[in-house]
């Protein structure tokens, strides 16, 4: 998501991100997805096992507090963040 995305709870989306140029290096192909609030050092599991050169991956957005400061993080070979986006009960 971008900033100024808004999800709502329970909605499924599909997750992207770039795989057009993956490092030749890459030793941990295996996905995570997680959501993130606002500073929080807490993060809540959306998805893992997957591939990360499939570029996407299908979440369910979880019974979570409405709020504006959220942010996906995609762990794999190295941890990428989304821009801030928000989140409507």
């Amino acid at each position: 998501p971008h900033t100024g995305t808004v999800w709502k709870v329970g909605a499924k989306h599909n997750v992207t991100w770039n795989t057009s140029n993956p490092p030749k290096q890459i030793t941990d192909t295996i996905g995570q997805i997680y959501l993130r609030h606002g500073d929080s050092t807490h993060a809540t599991a959306l998805a893992s096992g997957f591939s990360i050169l499939d570029g996407h991956k299908e979440i369910t957005v979880p019974s979570v507090k409405a709020g504006s400061n959220y942010r996906i993080v995609l762990m794999g070979d190295s941890g990428n963040w989304s821009d801030e986006f928000k989140i409507e009960a």
